[in-house]
């Protein structure tokens, strides 16, 4: 009877991993096969957009949720990113993935100019310098008349293409190419998170001090984060401007940076999947409730209270704060009184 009893305890434990196992590869084959399931563009062009926000929130997440700094200026490594990937194409008629990689190094160079300076600032400084450099970025892209066209915005974006096919809406390529992205910058994000860098970050976040005072170089970790940060937004701006092929200021404003920020609180910070969910949720939210679309940030703001009050790690965060196992080599140093801080 008793090993009746340890059988049946042991088949429900297993429950939500037998549920897993059935249940991803029917999610995998259901967004693979999306665009031969339904024709409608609309719908096409909403999911791309939770693809494109999941990307952003991906982005921030190593900022916000990693190293527990709040950023309130990402559009603007968005709108350099799509700035410059738009102006090679139209320009130079530079192919797309070439823009594309140049206009992220440019949000990469950005993220750096921005982390430089402020690597000693914290708390409200901190999110006032980063609202200021999106603020700036927003009067530049605005004032530049003779390169970004001003407050008229950049219109007839080129199309991508591979191996001399366009990539749009219509023909799934789009849809193709933004999953494609998103798996990568997952993959870069949970490379990261499950590394020394993120072993780093994590410890930053919860005591910057100590984190020195062990040797680790908390300033070169802030700086790099910021960076990569940068670089996947940039990327993702370039990408949104071939979506849309049209780009203005007022598609990079600090609404938008609200909105990436509220993706990562919503998902869980640290939690990968928990971004995606995040975009899902309030991507399509405004599509699903027509009649509240002039109340979105107010419904933003208040679904933000009730979770900071009720679920404070967010929908997913919980299944980022999993307890890591040290490799047996540092257990056994701290166990003999050895312990090097950058191990």
């Amino acid at each position: 009877m008793n090993k009746l009893g340890k059988k049946l305890a042991s088949n429900h434990s297993n429950f939500p991993k037998i549920i897993l196992t059935i249940i991803i590869p029917i999610a995998a084959a259901l967004v693979l096969l999306f665009p031969f399931i339904t024709s409608n563009l609309y719908i096409y062009r909403v999911v791309t957009m939770i693809g494109v926000y999941a990307m952003l929130a991906l982005s921030l997440n190593l900022v916000t949720g990693y190293m527990g700094i709040i950023s309130m200026g990402h559009a603007a490594f968005y709108a350099i990113g799509a700035y410059i990937a738009s102006l090679l194409t139209i320009k130079l008629s530079m192919n797309f993935f070439l823009a594309a990689i140049l206009g992220a190094a440019g949000a990469g160079v950005s993220g750096l100019l921005l982390g430089l300076p402020t690597l000693r600032l914290t708390g409200a400084y901190l999110v006032m310098a980063t609202v200021g450099f999106g603020e700036v970025v927003k009067m530049v892209v605005l004032n530049w008349d003779k390169m970004t066209n001003g407050a008229l915005g950049i219109k007839n974006i080129p199309k991508p293409k591979l191996f001399g096919m366009s990539l749009t809406i219509e023909n799934g390529g789009m849809y193709y190419l933004m999953l494609i992205s998103l798996a990568i910058v997952m993959l870069i994000c949970s490379a990261i998170k499950y590394s020394k860098m993120g072993r780093a970050l994590r410890a930053i976040k919860d005591d910057e001090l100590a984190v020195s005072m062990m040797g680790v170089n908390v300033n070169w970790y802030k700086v790099l984060t910021f960076v990569i940060s940068s670089i996947i937004a940039g990327y993702v701006g370039a990408f949104y401007a071939s979506l849309m092929r049209y780009i203005d200021p007022n598609t990079f404003t600090a609404d938008t940076s609200t909105l990436i920020l509220c993706v990562v609180l919503l998902g869980g910070m640290g939690s990968i999947w928990g971004m995606v969910l995040g975009a899902m949720l309030l991507i399509s939210f405004p599509e699903v409730m027509r009649f509240l679309m002039e109340f979105r940030f107010i419904v933003y703001g208040l679904v933000l209270i009730v979770m900071m009050r009720f679920k404070p790690e967010g929908l997913l965060g919980r299944l980022s704060k999993k307890p890591y196992k040290l490799p047996k080599g540092v257990v056994a140093g701290m166990q003999g009184g050895e312990f090097d801080g950058n191990a």
